[in-house]
C-alpha cells in the first residue's frame, strides 16, 4: 500500500510538472498583461500628470520631457502588454516593463523621507498612507522576473516561432 501511495504521489508530481510547463507562465503572462494593459489605457484615456513629478524620476528619465516619458510609459505598457500576453518578444517586453516599474517605483510608489528599516516597511502598502506604496510594483517586479529567465513558456508565439526557425535552420 505504502508503494502504491507512493506512485499516485510520483504520478501527480510528474502531472504537475507537465501541467505547470504551460500554465505557469501562462497564468504570469496574463497576469502582467492585465494589469499593465490596464494602466497603458487609463494613461491613453487620462491626462498627463508626469509633469508634476518630473524631477523625482531617476537618471536618465529626469533628463527627458514629461510628456516623452508620458507617451513612452504608455507605449511600453500597452505594447509590452499585449506582447507579454501573445508570448511574442517575451524577455524584451518583461525587460521594458521592469524598466517602466522601477521608474514609477522610484517616482510615485517609494517614500519620501525614510531613516530605519522600519519605516521603508511602511512603504510595503497597497495604500499611500504617507509612507509610500511600493508593494503592488514588487509584486508586478516578482511576476516578471520568470518571464525574464525562462521566457513565455511553451503556450506562446515565441515557442512556435522558435521551433519554425530551428527546424527550417535544421533541414
Amino acid at each position: 500500500m505504502n508503494t502504491s501511495l507512493s506512485s499516485a504521489v510520483k504520478s501527480l508530481h510528474l502531472n504537475l510538472d507537465r501541467a505547470g510547463s504551460w500554465l505557469a507562465p501562462l497564468t504570469l503572462r496574463l497576469f502582467i498583461a492585465w494589469e499593465f494593459f490596464e494602466s497603458g489605457r487609463e494613461k491613453w484615456n487620462g491626462e498627463n500628470w508626469f509633469a508634476d513629478i518630473q524631477d523625482r524620476f531617476p537618471f536618465p528619465f529626469d533628463h527627458v520631457p514629461a510628456t516623452l516619458n508620458w507617451e513612452l510609459s504608455m507605449g511600453a505598457e500597452l505594447i509590452g502588454a499585449l506582447a507579454i500576453l501573445l508570448g511574442l518578444g517575451t524577455r524584451l517586453s518583461a525587460i521594458m516593463l521592469m524598466v517602466v516599474t522601477v521608474v514609477a517605483t522610484a517616482a510615485v510608489h517609494w517614500p519620501a523621507d525614510w531613516s530605519t528599516l522600519s519605516e521603508l516597511a511602511q512603504g510595503y502598502a497597497i495604500s499611500n498612507k504617507g509612507h509610500g506604496n511600493f508593494k503592488l510594483p514588487l509584486i508586478y517586479l516578482a511576476a516578471l522576473l520568470p518571464l525574464l529567465l525562462s521566457g513565455a513558456g511553451k503556450l506562446s508565439l515565441d515557442t512556435l516561432l522558435a521551433r519554425f526557425f530551428w527546424r527550417r535552420h535544421n533541414r
